[in-house]
């Protein structure tokens, strides 16, 4: 039987994962401080800052620890295939200004992070949402949703196993942006996607993070 300390037991994998879960709303909790009602909080950002910062290294410390475990046929660097990295940047940033016109001609609702901007425009606001929204939500996404989501539950090297591991990294991304209007579900579905595929064909955690946290800066700059 497995040891409960290695990714190779099924129960230690959903205790890790749990605890990783219960960080990540932690620091989400912190975020809606600094923004609560609408206002920005300097003791919010103050909080969020130290504890956004523990996390996102445990995460980091946990994974590649955990690397050791799994045994990958190859692992591209961040330009190791620079025709896919280029050609996935520009699929990102299409798809914010395809989604950013719908939003402006009322195809699409608004993201709650948009309402609180306009709400109570600040640069305090502004530069917090780039630091927050825009890098340390995309980074620890990507471990929940890539990182640490693959390596304990979708290990089989199938076909059947990467079309379903994809499928529900997804859903999973999307909920995590705890947005609930259906269209806007439905448009973090298929980020997640992007994203979960990026990693598989690349099999380096750092490319999804790279393209989230470029989706995330976009979209706060174009709010």
């Amino acid at each position: 039987m497995a040891s409960l300390n290695t990714p190779a037991s099924r129960q230690g994998n959903f205790t890790r994962y749990a605890v990783y879960l219960v960080l990540y709303l932690i620091v989400l909790g912190c975020k809606s401080l600094t923004i609560f009602h609408n206002k920005f909080h300097l003791f919010g950002m103050i909080l969020f800052i130290p504890i956004a910062a523990v996390v996102l290294l445990f995460y980091i410390r946990q994974f590649n620890h955990e690397q050791k475990y799994f045994v990958k046929s190859f692992k591209l660097s961040f330009l190791g295939d620079y025709t896919f990295t280029f050609g996935m940047t520009l699929i990102i940033i299409a798809a914010r200004i395809l989604f950013t016109y719908l939003q402006a001609k009322g195809s699409l609702p608004k993201l709650t992070l948009q309402v609180h901007y306009l709400d109570h425009e600040s640069n305090s606001l502004y530069w917090f949402l780039i630091f927050a929204i825009g890098i340390v939500f995309p980074t620890l996404q990507q471990f929940l949703t890539n990182g640490f989501f693959f390596n304990y539950f979708f290990r089989e090297s199938t076909m059947l196993s990467s079309v379903l591991g994809i499928m529900a990294s997804g859903l999973f991304f999307s909920i995590l942006n705890f947005q609930f209007s259906l269209p806007i579900l439905i448009v973090n579905f298929i980020y997640g996607v992007l994203f979960a595929w990026s990693y598989l064909y690349t099999q380096s955690l750092w490319i999804p993070v790279y393209l989230s946290i470029l989706n995330g800066i976009l979209m706060v700059i174009m709010i």
